[in-house]
């Protein structure tokens, strides 16, 4: 009874091995050397197994371990780079100079967006006068399920000057976005800096996503601090790039590690991994508005419609809020 069990248990194990190696194998090279690695890996491991099976143990182990570690090798191998054919929307990545009170951050996005496909690039160079930093908002955007959006950080400088904070994939011109895929090393990291008109109104206008402000009650010492950790993140990735993790490296963990070195005993929650739950962790720990339910403030901070009617209009950011009670 035990040798079958062993058996069973080594063959598990090499299945869900041959498993992994496939579908890293699938999402590193099949842009590069077509659709017949990952195939044949799996065809190996089928093998391994089957020979587990059928009674020769030792030497399906032996087989399959030594090809696994050469796979590991050239796993570990794969590097991240700056250096690559990226979409347009991603093809910088801000940079800050930080002088006194005032950051000058480079490559600030402010797209003018028609469609996904038809739109105005356009870069900028922006100074942030951090003693004029007034308000810190989350607004989370929806696409599929509720478990799933994507998370901008935005401060507030003005009624109209707004800066975004937005950690993202880097996509490749050939590449579609994938959660697999993000566990595989298919992107790299990147932070994009953007007016609300570009990023915002491309949830709200363009994509037509189900798109929420919440303002977030920080005192301003810690806005300071989540602002220049931002910028230390972004020149991070310029001087050393990493790739992008579904889970560990995405828009939600990259800020909760942030805040963990500013906000003392910051819990986690599965929510930090669940980024449409992100209103439900901050609320939780005190850090949107309490004198409402979280239902009542996100139906304040429902901006799809206002950002609609606003549209391309020079007070866009004012428009949004309005409705939403301040802090």
């Amino acid at each position: 009874m035990i040798p079958i069990l062993a058996t069973l248990l080594l063959s598990l194990i090499v299945a869900l091995a041959a498993a992994w190696g496939a579908l890293a194998l699938w999402y590193q090279t099949r842009r590069s050397m077509g659709l017949l690695c990952a195939p044949l890996w799996a065809v190996f491991g089928l093998a391994c197994v089957g020979a587990l099976c059928c009674g020769h143990r030792e030497a399906g182990v032996a087989v399959f371990a030594l090809a696994h570690g050469l796979l590991l090798i050239w796993w570990r191998r794969l590097s991240p780079s700056n250096d690559r054919e990226w979409t347009d929307d991603v093809a910088q990545t801000v940079g800050g100079k930080i002088d006194g009170n005032v950051v000058t951050l480079d490559k600030v996005r402010d797209f003018v967006w028609r469609s996904n496909a038809d739109y105005t690039p356009r870069w900028m160079t922006q100074s942030y006068d951090l003693a004029r930093l007034r308000s810190l908002d989350m607004i989370v955007s929806y696409w599929a399920r509720p478990s799933i959006a994507h998370m901008l950080i935005s401060f507030g400088f003005g009624e109209n000057d707004y800066v975004v904070f937005s950690v993202e994939i880097r996509r490749q011109k050939d590449q579609m976005f994938s959660e697999i895929g993000g566990f595989f090393k298919e992107f790299e990291l990147v932070v994009i800096a953007a007016k609300e008109r570009d990023i915002v109104r491309l949830r709200t206008n363009v994509r037509r996503e189900d798109t929420y402000l919440f303002r977030m009650n920080f005192e301003p010492a810690a806005m300071r601090a989540l602002f220049l950790a931002y910028v230390a993140e972004a020149n991070a990735l310029v001087r050393k790039p990493r790739f992008y993790h579904t889970i560990t490296g995405n828009c939600t963990t990259v800020l909760y590690r942030m805040l963990k070195r500013i906000v003392r005993r910051l819990p986690f929650s599965y929510r930090v991994l669940l980024s449409g739950y992100m209103p439900e962790y901050f609320y939780g720990i005190g850090y949107l508005d309490q004198r409402y339910m979280l239902e009542e403030l996100r139906a304040f901070g429902y901006v799809s419609e206002r950002g609609r009617i606003a549209d391309e209009s020079p007070t866009y950011s004012a428009d949004i809020r309005r409705g939403i009670p301040p802090l």
